[in-house]
């Protein structure tokens, strides 16, 4: 067998091949990116409101996270979150006697370690975009008789969207890369998937290249659809 047709049994479909391993390790890498986003938006919106928030307590909670995430390598979180976390989680139900026997799905873990990473960058995004809504708006909510979280949540936040969403769209890219550190904690991600392919066959270059070459394609469709986001946003928003 010549060397091209090697590579097209390689990467073929079924028990030859390792194309199903990979697709569905980029279909694990895609449902993270996705869940550990959504977590971070929620720790980000959060964050952001205490910044901005007259809460002392709340401000410097959310300043000592945020300072957390951009002081500390986001791999030692993850170990941190990833190990440490969920064996507390573990030994605390069991000692309450809830269940005898518990362990924190992988998947999960792996959700809220990359979850609390994002969470800290979106919060600055959310910030920069909430302080950016100009107070005047603010303080027409509050002449029509708005209580505050009616004022945050009819004023304020739809008009932050469409300032944040360029830098949320970057987080999107970045977390779908991050991805690949779960694959150090033994996560069978896309890395993963073909780290193990190119060890079982020694064609480092040939899994590893198609790695690169599957997150070329969810980062390129990834930028095409932010892009007609923003730009759907920003027309809907002209047009007010």
């Amino acid at each position: 067998m010549d060397s091209h047709s090697s590579w097209l049994v390689l990467l073929s479909f079924g028990d030859r091949g390792w194309s199903d391993s990979l697709l569905w390790g980029a279909g694990l890498s895609l449902s993270l990116s996705v869940t550990a986003y959504l977590v971070g938006l929620v720790l980000g919106l959060m964050g952001a409101a205490a910044k901005i928030s007259g809460n002392r307590v709340a401000r410097t909670i959310a300043n000592f996270y945020t300072s957390v995430i951009r002081s500390v390598p986001e791999i030692l979180i993850i170990f941190l979150v990833y190990y440490t976390a969920t064996n507390a989680v573990t030994s605390l139900l069991q000692m309450t006697g809830l269940v005898a026997d518990f362990e924190v799905n992988g998947f999960v873990a792996a959700t809220f370690s990359l979850g609390i990473v994002q969470g800290g960058y979106s919060t600055e995004v959310l910030r920069g975009a909430l302080v950016s809504v100009a107070k005047g708006q603010s303080e027409a909510g509050y002449a029509l008789g708005l209580t505050p979280r009616q004022n945050f949540r009819l004023i304020v936040l739809p008009q932050a969207i469409p300032l944040a969403l360029p830098g949320l769209g970057n987080l999107w890219l970045i977390v779908l890369k991050e991805t690949s550190l779960v694959s150090l904690v033994g996560f069978t991600d896309l890395v993963l998937a073909g780290k193990m392919a190119a060890g079982a066959t020694h064609r480092y270059f040939l899994f590893y290249s198609a790695v690169a070459v599957i997150f070329l394609v969810m980062s390129g469709v990834s930028t095409v659809l932010l892009h007609m986001l923003e730009e759907r946003y920003s027309k809907a928003w002209r047009q007010r």
